[in-house]
C-alpha cells in the first residue's frame, strides 16, 4: 500500500518487511505467524527507529503497522 511505502523492502520468512521495523516486532510476526498477512511496515523514515538513531525505548514506540491480504493496515505493537 502506498500509505506505508518506505526506504526498504525485505522477504523474511515470506513476509514482507518495509522500513525500518524493529527487529522485536519482526520476531513477534515470525512467532504468531497470522494468516490473514502479507508483512509489516513502518512507514517513512523515522529519524529515530532502528538504524536511523533512538534507542530501545523509541523504537518501541514507532508506528508499525501489520498489513492484511486484503490491503488492510493494523497497529503493530510488540
Amino acid at each position: 500500500a502506498d500509505e506505508v511505502a518506505s526506504c526498504h523492502t525485505a522477504e523474511v520468512n515470506g513476509y514482507l518487511i518495509e522500513g525500518h521495523v524493529p527487529a522485536e516486532a519482526i520476531e513477534r510476526l515470525l512467532g504468531e505467524r497470522p494468516d490473514a498477512a502479507v508483512g509489516l511496515a513502518l512507514p517513512g523514515m523515522p529519524a529515530d527507529s532502528p538504524g536511523m538513531g533512538g534507542d530501545e525505548t523509541s523504537w518501541a514506540a514507532q508506528p508499525v503497522v501489520l498489513i492484511g491480504t486484503d490491503g488492510s493496515l493494523t497497529p503493530w505493537a510488540y
